[in-house]
């Protein structure tokens, strides 16, 4: 979905392929909510020191060819635009307490992982974590109820929803592949629900001697 002109608050759209499946399951859609984004937008180019003023700061910016609306959701919405309450001086930034797991495939035990948001946030929705390659191990989320989704933020260059493995939780436990046959280097990515916040960190499981 893309604004048709940005000095209207008319709208274009087009279905993504799981629009369309639920149209065609449904013969409806019911839109109860949505997302914006500002993936077209440089905002190096905004230039304080503009010649004729103030008013012209952002000229290069309000000049940018506004995109048309993309039926592939694998290509946009990657920098989403976040409400905050009134009076947020901060964005929420997610933490893990760790860089990086690294672990031999035959640690029989398992790694804990439990995020927290500063300022706080994501209390109620908790986090999405997406193991980039589920080949690695297993994830494992708790804390939150059972009818607690959330879909698979695929991009070009990032993911592939073939070979992710994603869990919803306020706690998670990862635990290693131990039939593994060589050493496998993949991420961690942790997105916050309600925040929309995102960390990443490299999880190495290794073989010995492979």
């Amino acid at each position: 979905m893309s604004y048709i002109d940005p000095t209207t608050i008319t709208v274009t759209a087009r279905l993504t392929k799981k629009g369309r499946e639920i149209l065609a399951q449904r013969g409806t859609l019911n839109i109860s909510s949505f997302a914006l984004s500002d993936d077209e937008i440089d905002y190096s180019l905004y230039d304080p020191s503009h010649p004729q003023g103030s008013a012209f700061y952002d000229i290069a910016l309000r000049s940018t060819p506004i995109l048309e609306p993309f039926a592939d959701e694998s290509q946009a919405l990657k920098y989403k635009l976040l409400t905050l309450p009134a009076g947020s001086t901060s964005v929420p930034v997610i933490q893990l307490g760790m860089d990086s797991i690294a672990l031999n495939s035959t640690f029989r035990g398992e790694t804990i992982i439990i995020p927290s948001t500063n300022p706080t946030f994501n209390t109620k929705l908790g986090y999405t974590v997406i193991l980039a390659n589920k080949s690695a191990g297993t994830i494992i989320g708790e804390g939150l109820q059972s009818d607690v989704s959330a879909t698979i933020p695929s991009f070009l260059g990032d993911v592939s929803s073939e070979t992710a493995q994603v869990a919803t939780g306020l706690k998670f436990r990862f635990l290693p592949n131990n039939s593994l046959t060589s050493t496998i280097a993949t991420t961690i990515t942790v997105i916050g629900n309600e925040s929309g916040g995102s960390k990443t960190i490299p999880l190495t499981v290794n073989v010995v001697g492979a």
